[in-house]
This record gives C-alpha cells, sequence and structure tokens, in this order.
C-alpha cells in the first residue's frame, strides 16, 4: 500500500517531469495514477514527422521555456557564485547557503535544479524512445537519426551537469510508462530508481555523445542547433573531467577542425550586435518575451534592486593584477549605487555587475559553447601531456586577441596555473569557474585561500563532501531507494 500512496503522489516527483511543450500535448507521466487507462506512455503522441518535430522542438525550448530557471540563471549562479569569482548577491537565502559552502539537504536551489535537469531528460527519452517507431514516410530515416542525435546530445548534456552536482545519480534512459493498477509492482522501481555511479552516469553521457556525433546536423538554420561542433566540445569536456587527456585532444582538434575562429574583438561576443558569431559553437536563441525571453539578463545586471553574482574583490584583482583592461571592460560593469542597499564587500559608489549577459529587454543570447573554451581545453590537454610548447600556442592566441603579451611559464606546473587563470579571466560568468576548479582538484585550496577587499579571509573552510551538493531531502522522501551523499 506504502508504494501504492507513492505513485498515486506522482505530481512532485522530479523523476516524472517531462517537457513543458507547447508545440506537443504530450501526456505527462506525472499526470498518471493508478487505475489510469493505460492508452500509452508519455511520448505515444509522437505519431508521424511532425509530432516528431514537434517533441524535439518541445526538448529545445525547454532551454529558454519550462526549465529556464536553471539555464538562464541558476547555471551561472552555480559555477560562479560558487567560485571565487562571486558572491552570491541578492538577497536570497539558498543562494547564500551554496556561496558559503553550508547549504543543507533541504535547499530550495538544488531540489529545483534537480526537478528541472531531470525533467530534460525525461523529454529527451520520450524522443529517444518514440521516434524510431514512426513511420511516416514524411520522416526520412536520415531525419530520424537526427531528431534522436540532437535528444541524446541534451540528455548527455543534462546528465553532465547532474552528476557533476550530485555526485552519483539515478540513471534513467528509458521512457517511463503508463502506471496502472496491474503493473504497479514492475514499474514501481523504475519510478523510484537507486543511485547509479559516477562512473556509469559518464559512460552513458559519452555513450549519447558517441552516438550523436554522426548523426546530428551539419549546421541549422541558427547556433541553436546541436551539431557536431556542440558534440565533440562536449566530448572534450567530460573527457577533461575524467582526465583522459588524449581524448580531450581528439574531441578539441574535431570541433577546431569545423572552421569555428575567434571574434577580433571580445566585446563583440557579448553586445548583442554579434549573435550567431564565427566563436559560437552552442547558442541559446532569444528574442523577445513572447517566444521564451532570456529574464535572466535582469538577474544578473540593473540597479533597480541587488543583482545575483556580484564580482568578487578576487575576481577584480586577477583583472587588475594581469592588466587585463580589455575583459574585465566586457565582463564587469560599475555603477554608484548609493541609498539602494547595503553590501559587506563592496562600496556602494562604484559596486560591481556582471555584465556579459547585459540586455535586459529579453533578447540577450546566452553562448553556451565557445571556440575559446576549446582552445584552452586543449592547451590544457597539451600541457598534461608535455607539450608545453603547443599549450603556449594555444594561450597565447587567446591573449593576443586581449592585448596582452605572451604568457611566460616555462614548466608544466607553471603553465598549469596559467591556463587556470587564463580560463578564469576569459570565462568569468560563463558558468565555467566551479567546474575547473572542481575538476582539476583546485576547489579547495583556491577557495580556502579567497579574502575580500581588506585582505581577510573568507573562511570558506571548503571540505571535500562540500564539493558535491545534497541529493535533495524531497527526493529521498519520495523514494526509498536512495541514499544522500556524505557529509550531509
Amino acid at each position: 500500500m506504502k508504494k501504492i500512496s507513492y505513485i498515486a503522489f506522482l505530481l512532485g516527483s522530479s523523476m516524472l517531469l517531462p517537457s513543458c511543450q507547447d508545440q506537443l500535448d504530450l501526456k505527462p507521466i506525472s499526470q498518471t495514477v493508478v487505475g489510469g487507462d493505460g492508452t500509452g506512455t508519455a511520448g505515444s503522441s509522437i505519431k508521424d514527422a511532425a509530432s516528431a518535430e514537434a517533441a524535439l522542438a518541445g526538448c529545445y525550448s525547454i532551454f529558454k521555456s519550462s526549465s529556464s530557471e536553471y539555464y538562464v540563471m541558476d547555471y551561472f549562479i552555480l559555477g560562479d557564485g560558487e567560485s571565487d569569482n562571486a558572491y552570491a548577491g541578492a538577497d536570497n537565502a539558498a543562494w547564500f547557503e551554496v556561496d558559503e559552502f553550508r547549504i543543507l539537504s533541504t535547499n530550495a536551489v538544488a531540489a529545483r535544479d534537480w526537478q528541472y535537469l531531470y525533467g530534460h531528460v525525461a523529454s529527451a527519452n520520450s524522443i529517444i524512445a518514440n521516434v524510431p517507431k514512426v513511420t511516416d514516410a514524411g520522416l526520412s530515416a536520415d531525419r530520424k537519426a537526427q531528431i534522436v542525435g540532437e535528444a541524446k546530445f541534451m540528455r548527455a548534456r543534462a546528465y553532465f551537469d547532474l552528476v557533476r552536482i550530485f555526485g552519483d545519480i539515478p540513471l534513467v534512459v528509458d521512457e517511463l510508462p503508463t502506471i496502472t493498477s496491474s503493473n504497479v509492482e514492475e514499474v514501481y522501481g523504475k519510478l523510484y530508481p537507486a543511485r547509479s555511479s559516477a562512473e556509469d552516469v559518464y559512460t552513458q553521457i559519452i555513450k549519447d555523445l558517441d552516438e550523436a556525433a554522426t548523426v546530428v546536423p551539419k549546421s541549422g538554420p541558427d547556433k541553436m542547433t546541436v551539431t557536431p561542433g556542440a558534440v565533440y566540445t562536449l566530448l572534450a569536456k567530460v573527457y577533461a573531467t575524467k582526465k583522459d587527456w588524449e581524448k580531450v585532444k581528439t574531441n578539441a582538434d574535431k570541433v577546431i577542425g569545423l572552421g569555428y575562429s575567434l571574434m577580433p574583438n571580445f566585446e563583440d561576443l557579448w553586445d548583442g550586435k554579434h549573435e550567431n558569431s564565427a566563436e559560437a559553437i552552442f547558442e541559446l536563441n532569444f528574442e523577445d518575451w513572447s517566444t521564451g525571453g532570456n529574464w535572466g539578463s535582469s538577474m544578473f545586471y540593473g540597479t533597480d534592486w541587488k543583482k545575483f553574482n556580484t564580482p568578487s574583490n578576487d575576481l577584480l584583482k586577477a583583472y587588475d593584477d594581469e592588466k587585463d583592461v580589455v575583459r574585465k571592460a566586457s565582463t564587469v560593469f560599475t555603477a554608484d549605487v548609493t541609498g539602494k542597499w547595503s553590501d559587506k564587500y563592496w562600496p556602494l559608489t562604484k559596486f560591481p555587475f556582471a555584465y556579459k549577459m547585459r540586455n535586459t529587454d529579453a533578447s540577450q543570447n546566452i553562448v553556451m559553447y565557445r571556440l575559446a573554451d576549446v582552445l584552452l581545453l586543449k592547451a590544457e590537454a597539451l600541457n598534461e601531456t608535455g607539450d608545453l610548447a603547443g599549450a603556449r600556442t594555444l594561450v597565447n592566441q587567446v591573449r593576443t586577441r586581449v592585448k596582452l603579451p605572451a604568457a611566460t611559464a616555462a614548466d608544466q606546473t607553471a603553465m598549469r596555473l596559467a591556463i587556470e587563470k587564463e580560463r578564469r579571466l576569459e570565462l568569468a560568468f560563463e558558468g565555467q569557474r566551479w567546474y575547473d576548479l572542481a575538476r582539476t582538484d583546485r576547489a579547495i585550496a583556491v577557495m580556502d585561500a579567497v579574502k575580500d577587499g581588506s585582505g581577510n579571509s573568507l573562511k570558506y573552510n571548503v571540505t571535500q563532501t562540500r564539493l558535491l551538493w545534497p541529493i535533495p531531502q524531497g527526493e529521498i522522501d519520495k523514494n526509498a531507494s536512495l541514499t544522500q551523499n556524505k557529509g550531509y
């Protein structure tokens, strides 16, 4: 009876949340209950070419609609606000917990981001399971393969974030069936699975991406299309996390070989006048409020209220120490906010804001992957495999654009730190920094050394257990098979 009661309460289960697809009215799994009519699964509405395309459009739209709170805001606060790049800012207690490494299992941000990411997984699973079954002659075999490949990329992208945030997680790759009174015992384990090892999750991510790479479209109407460049970029990131440097080089070379090029001016990436540029590999396109506008810009930039991701004293010092005037100007904006709010880190006469997302009219695009990131990943791989000269060439290519002198690192250790710094200054407020520190085993040392503007230690006291977030308590309460991360 306890199992039946759980299943009747599926509305709150994040594992079952499908995408909110305006283009396709799929029956949400979260609305199936014991005694349902058993007419099919959530993806059973995918029956012909039109509904297959609509399902894919719905999966893409998750970046801008039903999970936008993650993709336009939380992703960036996690990637930069949890790192030495920024303070949480604003006035949200849940983000203060993250920023100060005292997050609880009841943290509201952790709960919602788990749901958003698994919602994207569920949407992709429906496509992967059902599009191959379509017999409509209007959907060619090649197009079927493309659609499935694009969905596999989006599933892999969501799982990559989940495993980096939470560690061992449930791995769900099958579409969940409709629940009836006759199959409840069989289905229960699929609805409430145990955690898989992070290694198994990475294996699935790589499998999805390997299968997607050869079938996704070579190009699209804009950069918000999964192409081989996006797939190989994500593979390079995955292999960098696993420290498989030869495969980082292989996948980075595949990206570089596709013809992307650095924009001549760093500012061109952020001014709103050069969207879907030659440097962009995968970019979320936003136009206006009626089509899922980017409200995230207003979370980081503006003087109407205290924003999230307040640039840290440590980050601005890093720009100044490097004499990196070009990137600092495009990354950080300062304004006089006297009388508007208080702050313990900054004087109000020159208060900093994250500036890369600055257009607050809903039209600001988000560049998720770009060439400079890939060049620096390859430089890292070259350095780790003994090619110091090759690494230096790539680092200098990135530095030359922003009018900085050549890197002077003379050995592998020095170059490792030089690349870490270069990635920080190049990619600040793009959601990268925390993950870079975590994957290079530098998070504890770096965060424990962070000081405020007066040279006082911020005393984060980061421990190994705090490198992962806790499994949301609400998920454990619903799923007896889930266990908690150590230290929570």
